[in-house]
């Protein structure tokens, strides 16, 4: 986080006082290859038709530059906002790298404040406790925790030595944090799913069958090993109702295969005829 806040302060300061250097670099390197400047302070056409006042000085400070430096910073306040800020400090916080040479309490805690379905009022003022004894056992000169490389080996050895039961909340805090990319990775890799499928000709697909075309897309390496059998020997428990909702929910699933993976279509074609499903 360092180095992003070291990038803003850099992208600002460009934008304050480095204008003028760019400048003298451009005039330099068209001067050296005999390239045609314009002079400043006459007007920038907009068209041929129309010119709107704005001087070629302008253009290139204003409309160009600075225009650049602010994409630049506000791509990086987005991605980094506030809370993916506490959430990265607080991972790296947790870090067993060089005895916790970057443990911060208070960033701790922040981080488990963002599961409020995992860390109560009671939870959060535990793992407070927990973290003041864990800290001062894990930098002991024979502690488990010395020379650990990452999050993975702090979860391992917590199971080995059973110190997961001792300080719970903190273990179930490491978890959390080794899913956390996971998780997110997942979230965007649904989006996707759902632009691959609900596009224009097909924006009226209701909430069940979206799902159902979403499982198929996101978890296709699953679905392309099942077999006819077992899809059989699920569907027949549910064929007494066909308005059950396990029976729609097979009905969506096989005709969001057949949207997504046209290579087994006919596959899931066969599965649907043998059923008799109708529209």
């Amino acid at each position: 986080m360092r180095l992003l806040d070291l990038a803003k302060i850099r992208l600002q300061t460009m934008r304050e006082s480095e204008f003028e250097f760019l400048m003298n670099e451009v005039y330099s390197f068209c001067g050296k290859h005999d390239i045609m400047i314009p002079k400043m302070d006459e007007d920038y056409p907009r068209s041929k038709r129309k010119r709107l006042g704005f001087s070629y000085s302008h253009h290139f400070s204003v409309e160009i530059f600075y225009a650049a430096i602010d994409l630049q910073l506000h791509e990086l306040n987005s991605r980094f906002d506030v809370v993916t800020s506490d959430l990265l400090l607080g991972m790296a916080c947790l870090n067993p790298i060089d005895s916790f040479v970057n443990y911060d309490k208070d960033r701790i805690m922040k981080l488990a404040e963002y599961y409020p379905n995992e860390f109560d009022d009671n939870k959060l003022r535990d793992l407070s406790f927990q973290l003041d004894s864990f800290i001062v056992y894990a930098r002991m000169p024979h502690s488990k925790f010395i020379n650990l490389k990452g999050m993975k080996d702090l979860a391992i050895v917590m199971a080995e030595t059973k110190l997961d039961q001792t300080w719970c909340h903190i273990y179930l805090l490491v978890k959390l944090t080794l899913i956390l990319p996971v998780a997110t990775a997942s979230v965007k890799r649904a989006f996707s799913s759902m632009k691959l499928i609900k596009s224009d000709l097909r924006n009226s697909i209701n909430e069940e069958f979206l799902n159902g075309c979403l499982v198929c897309n996101i978890e296709r390496k699953v679905f392309a090993t099942v077999l006819l059998d077992e899809l059989k020997s699920r569907e027949k428990k549910c064929t007494k109702c066909r308005k059950c909702s396990n029976y729609m929910w097979w009905r969506h699933l096989l005709e969001g295969f057949k949207i997504l993976e046209p290579t087994k279509r006919e596959w899931a074609d066969q599965i649907s005829l043998e059923f008799q499903w109708s529209e």
